[in-house]
């Protein structure tokens, strides 16, 4: 498949780490292109505590959904944190796809799902 690619943005907890890096490979293997975080807070990355930077990676990342054609929500063992729920009715008010690693367990998510 050359040409036409699917853009998805990753969304989901930082303290997913190993998780982001494995879809990330499989989706790109399937031929889309995939847009991730830059830096995992959660998982070692401390500069994203410094004073305006998450504000401002946060942000990034709403632009990072306009971007896309869909978003796929990193949810392992359900967990969807405030931030993500954000992104999630982001990505929904501005017409973007939603998909998940897991099922969803919430009636937000499964509503929200398509």
């Amino acid at each position: 498949m050359v040409g036409k690619y699917k853009v998805i943005t990753l969304c989901g907890s930082t303290r997913f780490k190993d998780e982001f890096l494995e879809v990330q490979k499989r989706l790109t293997l399937e031929g889309n292109i995939v847009i991730s975080v830059g830096l995992f807070g959660h998982s070692g990355d401390d500069e994203v505590w410094t004073e305006g930077t998450k504000e401002m990676l946060d942000d990034m990342h709403k632009r990072k959904i306009d971007m896309a054609d869909e978003i796929f929500v990193i949810n392992k063992g359900g967990y969807v944190g405030e931030s993500t729920r954000s992104e999630i009715k982001y990505a929904i008010l501005t017409g973007k796809g939603v998909r998940y690693l897991e099922e969803p367990k919430h009636a937000f998510q499964k509503n929200q799902k398509t």
